[in-house]
């Protein structure tokens, strides 16, 4: 990656074929005045910080598809952010997670029978969770999927409980049916980590509801997907996979609004891949959509360290989430939601205007 001033960048105007990305460098993407401008020529990775005065006049100099693209770019981060099921986007919102399988990489099945499900789910909702992500297949790497029979069996019970207690449940599935048959126990988020791909049926259930859907990036498939993942540029690459997914939804009735987009850490990337996207994560708020980030117990958080346990990798996933929110992701996916909630209530505070909050 080479870095240059902005009078020597050559300038997308004059570029033909350049992918060009925008990513603000900022806490608060609707309030940003510093941006990264990103292009890709003939292979080549380009990056310039720019004032935004500066941004604007070379976006009107460029007066060609590149200035609208930026153009279009500059909106969507700026546009505000609908709220996702009453929850406003403009503070963090944590999203707990129950796996009701008997597979799962962060907690290895404990929360497999539902009524053990359903006792942690308020739990987590009782600590701060906004939302609770409800998943009855494990995507761990090389997990392999139960039939739809045995996975509705294991959501379905554990999603009515939660919504006739008035929680905000997501279903985390891939299938069509199961997505349908959640939506009328009443959860009210599609959380799909193909990004409504693995069934054909997907996208127009989607569209038939009003529920939010989120489009997650994964290379390859849970069986496959750590078999060694490459990208030319990964957060470059994901931007496009998911700007595409948008697109695709849009062109089926399901407006961009409705949707949240996930780069997906520790789907199909390596190490250095989950790192990349993280320092890069403020990128994708120019797609237009509020942002969700799941890292917690990811694998990568041991391998940076000890070597640790999932459930020993909580000081790892907090650092990750404070990361993300400090870069204007409106949504963290966890497992431990107390503790990441203090640590979010102590960052609010610690960025808040001291004069609104007590000296003491």
């Amino acid at each position: 990656m080479n870095a240059s001033s902005p009078q020597d960048i050559p300038w997308p105007g004059n570029c033909d074929g350049a992918r060009i990305y925008l990513r603000p460098v900022t806490a608060t993407p609707g309030a940003a005045d510093q941006f990264e401008l990103i292009l890709i020529t003939a292979g080549q990775e380009t990056r310039t910080r720019l004032g935004r005065a500066d941004l604007e006049n070379r976006a009107g100099e460029a007066g060609s598809a590149a200035g609208q693209r930026l153009s279009g770019l500059v909106n969507r981060i700026e546009s505000p952010r609908a709220p996702v099921c009453g929850l406003g986007m403009d503070r963090p919102r944590i999203m707990g997670v129950i796996n009701v399988t008997p597979d799962s990489f962060s907690d290895g099945g404990k929360n497999f029978d539902s009524t053990t499900a359903i006792a942690a789910a308020m739990e987590m909702h009782a600590a701060g969770a906004d939302i609770i992500d409800v998943g009855g297949v494990s995507t761990r790497p090389g997990a392999c999927a139960p039939d739809e029979a045995e996975e509705r069996a294991r959501v379905l019970p554990v999603i009515a409980a939660l919504a006739g207690a008035g929680v905000i449940v997501s279903i985390d599935t891939s299938r069509a049916a199961v997505m349908a048959a959640a939506l009328e126990a009443d959860a009210k988020i599609i959380n799909d980590v193909s990004a409504l791909t693995a069934d054909p049926d997907s996208l127009s259930v989607a569209a038939r509801c009003a529920a939010p859907v989120i489009l997650m990036h994964m290379q390859g498939t849970p069986e496959t997907m750590q078999q060694a993942p490459v990208y030319d540029h990964v957060a470059l690459d994901i931007f496009d996979y998911l700007e595409a997914r948008i697109e695709s939804c849009e062109a089926a009735g399901i407006p961009r609004a409705r949707l949240i987009a996930d780069p997906g850490i520790g789907f199909g990337k390596t190490m250095a891949h989950n790192l990349q996207i993280l320092r890069d994560v403020s990128l994708f708020h120019a797609l237009g959509c509020p942002l969700l980030i799941g890292l917690s117990r990811k694998f990568f958080i041991a391998r940076l360290s000890e070597g640790e346990a999932a459930e020993a990798r909580l000081p790892g996933s907090i650092a990750g989430a404070l990361h993300a929110i400090s870069q204007g992701v409106q949504i963290v996916r966890v497992h431990d939601v107390r503790e990441t909630a203090q640590a979010v209530k102590v960052w609010q505070a610690i960025n808040t205007d001291i004069t609104t909050t007590e000296s003491t």
